[in-house]
């Protein structure tokens, strides 16, 4: 039956000003790397909003930080778009992650969890292929997770404290990719995820802003390095998002209560409202755009 657009139901209008909640927030304080589970409100990744329509039918994700955050609003939304996910997370966020596994089961898809730390490079390779092995290969690659601590002073950050971020954030990426582009056909995809802070850090984010610099310029580079080899590279940078990385060390109890206010919209963002963006560049109707940062920081400008 030939499909119109005049079977199609009115699309309702929503107010992005009321989306989520706004400041002020209640003071809350987690050991890193916080559960999304405890946080108060509960971010919402599209638990109950994202609906799919095929665009990712028979793909193969892998999504490091795929527990909470964007990474988990990608892994629903993934799942719901009919690809099979494995999902990275730290051990101690198995009480998100066996969450995000249920929903990806109940889209009906294949879903994998394979805890571990990302700061091993024998990890990193032994995650690659864990993945491929579990879900029969392997085309989309979302590189989220990260690590966030704000310190007031270069001088309060250790050697130790320094190292862990750059591991996670940069050197994690570099072991991933390279373990998985031999095993990535022409048509796949690798997203990264950013930050506004790439080009607007916070004082109190030394060495947290610069990995997101480092990152923005190494799906710059990589775009051009594999467009030959038909693989899209791009990156996601958002603005304020309510995450655990906020509540775990990630925000001052100050910036915390008054999170995402600054914006013009006046709340920060939720996860979920992040999915379609990594949806687009994932499917093969994104096709020309590599190379490319998506920003979604309402209403800052940012990238």
């Amino acid at each position: 039956m030939a499909f119109s657009s005049t079977d199609l139901s009115p699309a309702a209008l929503t107010d992005p000003q009321t989306v989520g909640p706004k400041p002020p927030f209640e003071r809350q304080s987690q050991p890193w790397p916080g559960l999304a589970r405890d946080m108060r409100p509960r971010p919402d990744h599209g638990e109950s909003s994202y609906r799919g329509s095929g665009r990712l039918a028979g793909r193969k994700a892998l999504i490091t930080g795929g527990d909470s955050g964007m990474g988990r609003a990608a892994a629903i939304a993934y799942a719901r778009e009919g690809a099979d996910v494995a999902i990275n997370y730290l051990p101690d966020e198995e009480a998100d992650a066996q969450e995000v596994i249920d929903l990806i089961r109940a889209a009906g898809r294949t879903g994998v969890a394979i805890p571990g730390d990302l700061c091993s490079e024998e990890f990193c390779k032994t995650l690659v292929q864990t993945a491929i092995d579990a879900l029969g290969g392997l085309d989309i690659l979302v590189s989220n997770a990260a690590r966030q601590q704000t310190h007031a002073s270069i001088l309060d950050i250790s050697t130790e404290e320094f190292d862990r971020t750059m591991k996670t954030n940069i050197y994690a990426p570099f072991w991933i990719i390279k373990a998985a582009l031999p095993h990535l056909a022409p048509g796949s995809a690798i997203i990264g995820t950013t930050s506004e802070q790439a080009t607007d850090p916070s004082e109190d984010l030394y060495d947290y802003a610069q990995t997101k610099a480092a990152t923005t310029n190494y799906v710059r580079s990589l775009a051009k390095q594999l467009a030959s080899r038909g693989i899209r590279v791009n990156g996601v940078a958002p603005g304020p998002i309510w995450t655990p990385l906020q509540v775990s060390g990630g925000a001052t109890m100050e910036k915390l209560e008054q999170f995402g206010g600054q914006t013009p919209l006046g709340r920060p963002g939720q996860p979920g409202e992040l999915a379609g963006i990594y949806v687009l560049l994932a499917e093969s109707g994104g096709s020309y755009a590599t190379g490319q940062v998506y920003g979604a920081a309402g209403g800052s400008g940012m990238p």
